[in-house]
């Protein structure tokens, strides 16, 4: 466990490829994002649709930044 903390309170310098995998998932999330606001009326229930979408995308990235092996990058 100890491990897993040290590497999850760190900064993770972006390394070959990752910076262009960070920006797809950003760029896919913002075309939902957008339809998402266009399809669904203002509520509390949109907003959290937002709010779990950019969630959703610092999941995704910290699951790339963090990964310990070169192998784990897909």
């Amino acid at each position: 466990m100890k491990t897993q903390i040290e590497n999850n309170f760190k900064y993770h310098k972006p390394k070959f490829g990752q910076a262009e995998k960070y920006d797809l998932l950003r760029s896919e999330a913002k075309e939902l994002a957008h339809l998402i606001d266009k399809l669904c009326p203002g509520s509390r229930e949109k907003s959290l649709a937002i709010t779990k979408l950019e969630e959703s995308v610092m999941w995704a990235n910290a699951s790339i930044a963090r990964s310990i092996e070169e192998g784990d990058q897909k």
